[in-house]
């Protein structure tokens, strides 16, 4: 849901501050609450912290705990946020990537991606989720 501002609030997990800077700038333009963390382990914390995100964006490979890890702590824990995950990898050829992403079976997009690429991406998830509730 959004936000009083009418904004969605989106976690990513991305480890390369380029693409950090960018996502935030790109799409904090356009209405979007945007919060990076740089290590799967931020990105816990701050899920912990009880943060109202309406989606995570996870790229698969971080330092720490990586967004694949992290999306099996989600599974463990709290399920009821698996729905908000996002994929973000430029590595979706290697095997173990690949299962993964068969296995959960979430939405990703693979790097190098454009803003709009993910805010796409991003609409049509959020938009998945709340005509599902």
């Amino acid at each position: 849901m959004p936000n009083a501002r009418n904004q969605y609030k989106i976690l990513f997990l991305e480890d390369e501050p380029v693409i950090g800077r960018v996502i935030s700038r790109s799409l904090g333009a356009e209405g979007f609450e945007i919060d990076v963390a740089i290590n799967g382990l931020i990105a816990k914390e701050k899920i912990e912290s009880n943060n109202e995100y309406d989606l995570f964006v996870f790229d698969i490979r971080t330092p720490i705990i990586s967004g694949s890890q992290l999306y099996e702590y989600l599974e463990k824990e709290r399920p009821e946020l698996m729905s908000k995950v996002i994929f973000a990898t430029g590595d979706n050829l290697n095997k173990a990537t690949k299962e993964f992403l068969d296995r959960v079976k979430r939405p990703f997009v693979t790097k190098p991606y454009t803003p709009a690429q993910i805010k796409s991406l991003i609409l049509q998830t959020i938009n998945q989720n709340l005509s599902s509730t």
